[in-house]
Formats: C-alpha cells, sequence, structure tokens
C-alpha cells in the first residue's frame, strides 16, 4: 500500500507532491503520459488530468 499523502495546503505543496508521483510511477515502468479520469464519489468533483512529457531545456 502506498503512503498516504502530506497536507496539500497550497500549489507548492500540490506540486511537489505530484512531482514525487511521477518520479515514483516512471521508476515503476508505469507508462505516465496520457489521460487518467479520477472518480472521487459524490462528494468530490471528478478530475480528468492529461500528462505529457515535455523536452528538457538545453543547458549552457
Amino acid at each position: 500500500m502506498p503512503d498516504p499523502p502530506g497536507d496539500v495546503d497550497s500549489s507548492e505543496s500540490f506540486n511537489a507532491q505530484l512531482k514525487a508521483l511521477l518520479r515514483e510511477a516512471h521508476a515503476a515502468g508505469v507508462d505516465v503520459p496520457g489521460g487518467w479520469t479520477c472518480r472521487n464519489g459524490a462528494e468530490h468533483p471528478d478530475w480528468d488530468v492529461v500528462i505529457t512529457e515535455v523536452t528538457k531545456p538545453e543547458s549552457d
């Protein structure tokens, strides 16, 4: 069972946890890019998430 997420109380903490989740999934061989639907029951909104891999900028 995965570790429960920490507090998400800002854009920064959301981004940090999302980054950690994506890194973990990639390392585990999950095909991350694509569309993901997250159904949350009647009390929370449903979400449709699209993940696109982007090219890293060239370093000097």
